[in-house]
């Protein structure tokens, strides 16, 4: 993972709501485990027309929706069936960053665990955020902060191992091989106190 300190974007918008992970990234692309290339099929029922066009009607088909790495998606977003594929695919294609009023627990915890940012927003500024697409932020995931044109700032709630995993850009395991060193010394001293077998205290 590449640490995430900061995001900064005009925003895309999909205004849908309960937009599952089935239609983040359909099943049958699912037969893969390596992540690069499947942002190609990120949204590929909505994205493409019959026959592998793109559907001129999808909001991040617009032009004005290019290289946008905020997505401000509808209430609900990344229900359904748990896949990291899913977020996978969202990074693939270029998105740091989701905001929505409601996002399902189990999409958030793989998106963070990714280095995707999974933003809930109280719903009246979600609701602004929603209305307004192209809008351009200044997210900083230290503070936990979005920084609007207008001066204004909303916060929003992040775990703090998820903001030093995605500052530090490791996940549970890269986490894990950091404090190798402390978890080395902590079982010295356990073993230093713990009674031994041969002769019991």
């Amino acid at each position: 993972m590449k640490p995430l300190t900061r995001v900064r974007s005009r925003t895309a918008v999909l205004p849908f709501e309960n937009i599952d992970t089935d239609r983040i990234i359909p099943a049958r692309f699912l037969t893969t485990t390596e992540r690069a290339g499947l942002g190609r099929h990120a949204f590929n029922d909505w994205r493409y027309a019959a026959d592998g066009a793109p559907d001129p009607r999808f909001p991040l088909n617009a032009p004005e929706a290019a290289d946008c790495a905020i997505l401000v998606a509808g209430r609900n977003f990344g229900c359904g069936s748990s896949r990291e594929h899913a977020p996978w695919a969202l990074l693939d294609y270029g998105i740091g960053a989701v905001i929505s009023s409601e996002i399902a627990d189990i999409f958030r915890s793989n998106a963070l665990k990714n280095g995707l940012l999974a933003i809930v927003l109280p719903p009246e500024q979600h609701a602004e955020l929603l209305a307004r697409p192209g809008l351009d932020l200044d997210i900083d995931v230290a503070a936990s902060t979005i920084a609007l044109p207008d001066g204004r700032v909303f916060a929003f709630a992040l775990d703090g191992f998820a903001r030093h995993c995605l500052i530090n850009g490791i996940d549970q395991l890269g986490f894990l091989l950091d404090a190798e060193a402390d978890i080395a010394a902590f079982e010295r001293r356990a073993d230093s106190h713990r009674p031994s077998l041969e002769n019991p205290a």
